[in-house]
């Protein structure tokens, strides 16, 4: 076995040790989605264009990709406390790959997201929510975590950036405004013009689109920005820029922030 590779395995085991001993953050992100399917389903919805059942089968996709985009709230929180307590600097004194700690919280995270999808799904399959193509459904997951994996960097390196459990408290909760800005929760095509670009050029709706075609759910409109148009490829296009971009910042933020 490779060096990162073991290192990265021991790490991975660290943190699923971290999140056992600490259940609460676990049982909230695994809740909350619920609780906001059953609210904005029931509440939201018979006050939409798509109301009831349509709705709710509209809004599933949405907050599992909501839920995927979390990791940029729970990576920056994670990097951060660990760069504040010092674990992180007692981490760069042994002898292991400088990528070793980045790819073992993500590799965890996905593990627990993945989990934690599930009761999620279930809901939504009792509250109207259908999928259509098995194999769709099976591509759809496959984004959700391209999409989690790609989000969990970003925050890894923004955590390690800012070095402060309370500023990156702070900026995570910020973040709640992201899937807001986006189709995750109600469709962009009655929004006004400048919002709707905003909101399509969002990776969020890219791959919400993605998830509701794939799962047969809908297909996206012909008129809306390429990224939703094709989703798809609109998804991939994102997640490996966002992966090409913040992969490398944050293994050289952890190798160099203690020099």
């Amino acid at each position: 076995m490779s060096s990162l590779a073991y290192d990265s395995t021991a790490l991975l085991g660290r943190q699923l040790q971290r999140i056992k001993h600490a259940p609460g953050v676990l049982i909230l992100t695994q809740t909350m989605p619920i609780t906001m399917l059953l609210f904005f389903g029931y509440v939201f919805g018979s006050a939409l264009a798509v109301p009831g059942e349509q709705y709710r089968a509209y809004l599933v996709p949405g907050l599992l990709v909501a839920t995927a985009a979390n990791g940029l709230m729970t990576g920056m929180f994670q990097a951060a406390q660990d760069s504040h307590r010092g674990v992180m600097d007692r981490l760069r004194t042994l002898p292991m790959s400088r990528a070793a700690v980045p790819v073992g919280q993500s590799a965890a995270d996905l593990l627990t997201t993945a989990l934690g999808m599930i009761p999620l799904m279930l809901v939504g399959l009792a509250v109207g929510w259908r999928i259509e193509s098995g194999l769709g459904a099976l591509g759809a997951f496959g984004l959700l975590m391209l999409l989690r994996l790609a989000t969990t960097w970003m925050g890894s390196f923004l955590g390690l950036l800012t070095q402060s459990e309370e500023a990156a408290g702070q900026l995570g909760s910020a973040t709640f405004i992201l899937p807001l800005l986006s189709n995750a929760y109600i469709p962009t095509d009655k929004l006004p013009g400048w919002l709707r670009t905003i909101a399509e050029w969002n990776p969020i709706s890219a791959v919400a689109s993605a998830v509701r075609d794939l799962c047969g759910n809908a297909s996206p409109a012909a008129d809306a920005a390429w990224p939703v148009a094709h989703p798809v490829a609109g998804s991939l296009a994102w997640c490996a820029f966002l992966l090409l971009v913040f992969v490398p910042l944050a293994v050289r933020r952890y190798a160099h922030a203690g020099r």
